[in-house]
Order: structure tokens, then sequence, then C-alpha cells
């Protein structure tokens, strides 16, 4: 590790630290839940830094920032997760790059993937996007159309859903902040319960993500606490988000 990105080094540790600290007041296993670097607006130099400290998979939330760090990366062998808003007409992008999507919330996306990625000759990983709150800023599927969307994905052959993601709300009320998480446990409970494998909730970021390992989440998604504050406000990617 270069002297440079030693502060890396001692971030990426310490949020290790957290996290299992966190597992433990749960009552959980730290194996049971996953890290995943959040990279977005970060360039390659500095996710080659996390490559060399055992990072593999990296969240990014717009297409053209996956497109923009494929080629110099390659040589990496990183997986690309998808966890922005995702437009229809990039499916074609992500379907060629990315290894996983996890802010699948419209059938319309699902079927121009499915196409998309018939057409790659690959299959990836999606996660089901819900809306756990009120605020207008936040994209996802309602939650009472859960049930039926998950009928409807089995007729996607190449999109192998593994589970849930949501993004709490933008509050200081700590009980409001978990209530989107207990939501989505719940939800992912009673899916399991009508036959659908999906284990996997992905949910909580830097500022919200002990509340989320209480509540179940199987992996959190962690930017700045990782890799420093960033150049753009969050709000140019994800309305209301500190990821």
């Amino acid at each position: 590790m270069d002297n440079d990105n030693a502060w890396l080094a001692d971030n990426w540790a310490q949020i290790r630290r957290r996290v299992d600290s966190a597992c433990h007041e749960a009552g959980r296993d730290p194996a049971e839940v996953a890290i995943l670097p959040v990279s977005k607006t970060f360039g390659p130099d500095l996710i080659r830094a996390g490559v060399a400290l055992g990072m593999r998979r990296f969240g990014e939330n717009k297409v053209q920032e996956i497109r923009d760090k494929f080629a110099p990366l390659e040589d990496c062998d990183v997986d690309w997760v998808m966890i922005g808003h995702l437009q229809t007409n990039k499916a074609k992008d992500v379907a060629r790059l990315a290894s996983e999507v996890q802010s699948l919330d419209r059938l319309e996306l699902a079927q121009a993937l499915d196409r998309r990625l018939q057409h790659e000759g690959r299959a990836i990983d999606v996660l089901v996007q819900v809306k756990t709150s009120a605020e207008p800023s936040k994209y996802g599927l309602p939650p009472e159309q859960l049930a039926g969307f998950l009928s409807a994905l089995r007729g996607c052959d190449t999109l192998r859903v593994r589970g849930l993601m949501t993004l709490a709300i933008h509050s200081t009320e700590t009980e409001e902040v978990r209530g989107c998480f207990r939501l989505l446990r719940e939800l992912r409970d009673q899916s399991v319960l009508q036959g659908h494998d999906v284990q996997g909730l992905s949910m909580g970021m830097s500022g919200d993500f002990p509340l989320a390992i209480a509540e179940g989440a199987t992996e959190v998604r962690i930017g700045t606490a990782i890799f420093g504050k960033r150049a753009y406000p969050d709000s140019y990617y994800w309305p209301e988000a500190k990821v």
C-alpha cells in the first residue's frame, strides 16, 4: 500500500471494526454482513488502491461512471454493482458491464435488462428496491406491489433475484430510520414465506448502518466512511442520501 493511501487502509480497517461491533451488539455473526464499498465520484486510482486492500465489489450510482471506470480497471477483475436509479434506456450498458443491480423497481426495467442480458449471453444478480419512506425524493417499488412484482420476475430468466434493497428516511429520529429497515426485513420474511428466495437485505449506509444491522441487513453500502468526502454533493447522485 502506497503511503499516500495509508489513510484508506485505516478507514477500511476502521469500518470493518465498526461493522463487526454493530453485529456483536445486535447478537449477530459479523460473517453474516458484507460491506459494499461505494466508489461513486472517486477515480480508478483510488479504487485500485481499494482492490489492493481486498475490495472486489464496488457500488456506483451512475451508469456513466461504470463505463468510465470499466476499462482502466479491467485487469482488477472488479464486480460493478449498480445501486442508483436506473433508466430503462441504460439497460444495454448495465447488461454488458455490471455484475449486479440493486435498484430494480419496475417491470419495464426488468424486461429491458432481461432482453439485453439474453443478447449478451449473461445473467446477473438483482435486488428489488422497495420504497420504505414517504419522501418524494426516494425511488423504489411500493411495498404493496412487491409480491406481484416478484412473481412477475420469474419470467426473466437472466435475472437472479437475491433480495431487497432500500434507502431509509433522511431523519435524525432513530425510530423513523429503524422503521424503514424493519419494514424491509418484514417484507423479505413475507416474501420468503410466499416461496421467493430473497434472503439478501441491502440496507444501511455510512450514517445509519448500525440500525440496519440490528434489523437484519446482510449488506451495508459504505462510501464516505471508506473513501472520504466527495467532490460533489450526494444530492447530485442520490437525493437526500448519505452513502
